[in-house]
C-alpha cells in the first residue's frame, strides 16, 4: 500500500519522496512528504472526475481508509444523483459544499437512505484539497460533501500549539504548515479523498460572490462526475 508520494503536479521526483510545486494565483504549494494523502493516482486505484460549470477536478479516492465513504459517494455518483447540484455553501478560504438536491444544509441521502458513521483516519487530514463528509453531527453522513479550500501557508501558531499539545505526529503538522488546511475539521468529519489536480478550479468556485447564506449569488453547478479507475 505505500506508494510514492506526490503533490498536485509533478516537478521532481527525488529519493526521500515527490516534491511539487503548485502556482495559484501568485501562491506556490510545494510539499515533500511520504504521507498517503499526497499520492498521485497509482494502477486500480479508483479517482473521480468531477466536472462543474468552473471546470474539473480530479480526486484521488481512499477506500481503504474510508471505506462507506467512498462506496456512497461512487454508487452515488454512477447514478447520476449528483449531476446538475448546486455548491450551496461557498465559502472562501475555508471550503466549497455541494451535494444536497434541495440545496439545503440536511438535503440528500446516502445509498443506503439513512445516515452513516463516521470513518476516522490519522492517514487522512484536512489538507488543502481534502474532500470530506459534511454532516449535521456525529454519525450523520448522507450525500453531501465539501472540498478544503484554504489559504496556503495560514497554519496559525495556535494551530500547531493544539496540535502538539494533543500529540499529534510531526508529520502531519508539517503537512499542514506546507500545504494549508483546516485541522479543527480533523476527526469531526470524514475525509475520503484529495484533489490531485483541479485545485485552482474549487479556489476559483470558493471566490463566488454569495449571498447571507454563503450560496453562490450565481448557480455553480456540477454537470457530472466520472469515477474512473486507474490503468
Amino acid at each position: 500500500m505505500k506508494k510514492i508520494i506526490c503533490t498536485f503536479l509533478i516537478l521532481a521526483i527525488v529519493l526521500t519522496g515527490c516534491q511539487n510545486g503548485f502556482g495559484l494565483g501568485g501562491e506556490k504549494l510545494s510539499v515533500d512528504t511520504n504521507e498517503i494523502q499526497f499520492s498521485q493516482p497509482a494502477v486500480g486505484d479508483k479517482t473521480a472526475v468531477i466536472n462543474t460549470s468552473e471546470g474539473t477536478i480530479k480526486v484521488l479516492l481512499f477506500p481503504e481508509y474510508a471505506p462507506k465513504a467512498v462506496e456512497n459517494f461512487i454508487l452515488l455518483a454512477q447514478s447520476g444523483y449528483y449531476n446538475g447540484m448546486t455548491f450551496h455553501r461557498v465559502i472562501e478560504n475555508f471550503m466549497i459544499q455541494t451535494g444536497s438536491p434541495d440545496g439545503s444544509p440536511h438535503g440528500g441521502n446516502s445509498i443506503w437512505g439513512l445516515e452513516f458513521e463516521d470513518e476516522f483516519s490519522d492517514n487522512l487530514h484536512h489538507y488543502n484539497g481534502a474532500l470530506s463528509m459534511a454532516n449535521h453531527g456525529e454519525d450523520t453522513n448522507g450525500s453531501q460533501f465539501f472540498f478544503v479550500t484554504s489559504p496556503i501557508g495560514k497554519i496559525s501558531d495556535e494551530d500547531v500549539q493544539k496540535m502538539n499539545d494533543a500529540g499529534w505526529r510531526s508529520d502531519v503538522i508539517d503537512l499542514y504548515k506546507q500545504a494549508g488546511g483546516y485541522s479543527s475539521l480533523d476527526y469531526r468529519y470524514t475525509v475520503f479523498g484529495q484533489i490531485y489536480e483541479g485545485l485552482n478550479v474549487a479556489y476559483k468556485i470558493s471566490r463566488a460572490k454569495t449571498d447571507e447564506n454563503d450560496k453562490p449569488k450565481d448557480d455553480v453547478v456540477v454537470e457530472s462526475i466520472e469515477i474512473v479507475t486507474m490503468e
